[in-house]
């Protein structure tokens, strides 16, 4: 009898891991609201009638899927033993490499499921990964002592930033190449130094004129849709952030999805804007890649345009504006990958892809948490580990 019991929760735990990581491969694929507990049952070989009996509802599923990405995170770094290493940051690097070309979604999940958790999920979460990046940070100051704990913090982010980026989806490479390439990238990430920082060079702004009442209205629904998401946020509080009545808001946008394709619109501007501007400051790839660097990282720490798009991009799924849109994120990015190829003509263009990858998710991921973003040092430094992570 109590052998049969023990099989029998075996069984569960195991059905349950099979539907948690069912369940994260199709929220990282077509996002969260564009998944059904259906689909997460017909991924798992299962019937939904077996999903309830092991989760409530989808809400449940999201929340074991990334506690167990964060569990991942913790059993990887406690497994490196980095306390007792001779060489704690090498010791980190390759830990953290191996986890996320084996596990990839247990560096990168936290990275959107913000906005579907409860605050206090959220809190716990947050909690739980800073605790590890606190040791990521402790292993190498361990290895480079004259860093400050800040500095080191810093680079622990940007380590989480580098391995999460998910690039590797668009890389094709083998398996020990790629881990090569991502190895090559922390090892470079620890190297860096943030108090090297220097201030952002003035570039082009979005311009002097008033702003309009549909300026208002895109401004207000961009701090509402950063702070509660997409779904949390209503025509009427959008109204009241302009000090106009929901109702007043249909004179301008006919619906909620039209401000997000605004919104979306004005940030896809504002990239090709840099993009003359860095074009028309020099010929030279490493003087225009620098000067893009300087202007993304002044667009995603001034505004929260573009960190609105990138989070709510599932909403706009299927939308005939979509793929404008995504066209132009590609092109932009494809232009990084080509002056870094053009800097260093010797560089795989995997190797490149990488490296542009990782260089914006360190900044598109620390914006995301608000306690970093006042310092007056961090637009800099975020600068500065964006050109460190693509060596120029």
């Amino acid at each position: 009898m109590t052998t049969t019991k023990a099989t029998r929760r075996t069984r569960s735990t195991d059905r349950r891991r099979q539907l948690i990581d069912a369940a994260t491969v199709l929220f990282a694929e077509r996002g969260y609201p564009h998944v059904s507990v259906t689909d997460i049952a017909r991924r798992a070989g299962v019937s939904a009638p077996t999903v309830y009996r092991h989760f409530a509802d989808k809400q449940a599923l999201l929340l074991a899927a990334v506690q167990t990405r964060v569990d991942e995170l913790e059993e990887s770094t406690a497994g490196a033993d980095l306390a007792s290493s001779d060489h704690p940051a090498d010791a980190l690097a390759a830990s953290v490499t191996e986890l996320s070309i084996s596990n990839p979604h247990a560096t990168s999940l936290w990275r959107w499921s913000g906005q579907h958790l409860s605050a206090d999920e959220n809190a716990d979460v947050v909690r739980r990964t800073r605790a590890v990046l606190r040791q990521w940070a402790s292993a190498i100051r361990a290895d480079r002592p004259e860093l400050t704990e800040r500095e080191s913090m810093y680079l622990a982010g940007a380590v989480l930033s580098v391995v999460g980026s998910g690039a590797g989806r668009a890389v094709r490479s083998g398996a020990h190449e790629m881990e090569e390439m991502v190895l090559a990238l922390v090892r470079q990430t620890i190297r860096l130094t943030p108090s090297h920082a220097v201030p952002l060079r003035q570039t082009a702004g979005p311009g002097d004129d008033a702003p309009t009442r549909r300026d208002e209205i895109l401004d207000a629904a961009a701090r509402l849709f950063a702070e509660h998401g997409f779904a949390g946020t209503g025509m009427d509080e959008i109204g009241a952030a302009v000090g106009i009545t929901g109702p007043s808001v249909y004179k301008h946008f006919p619906s909620k999805l039209a401000i997000l394709v605004g919104i979306s619109q004005r940030s896809a501007m504002r990239l090709e804007a840099g993009v003359m501007a860095a074009y028309a400051i020099t010929p030279d790839p490493a003087g225009r890649l620098n000067a893009l660097v300087d202007h993304y990282v002044d667009a995603v720490t001034s505004s929260p345009d573009l960190l609105v798009g990138f989070v709510s991009s599932y909403v706009l799924a299927g939308e005939p504006q979509a793929a404008e849109l995504l066209a132009v994120q590609r092109r932009y990015v494809a232009r990084w990958v080509q002056l870094l190829t053009d800097i260093d003509a010797d560089r795989p263009p995997g190797s490149a892809v990488l490296a542009v990858h990782a260089a914006l998710a360190i900044v598109n991921d620390a914006v995301r948490l608000p306690r970093s973003t006042p310092r007056p040092e961090f637009a800099a430094r975020m600068a500065y580990l964006m050109k460190g992570v693509m060596g120029v």
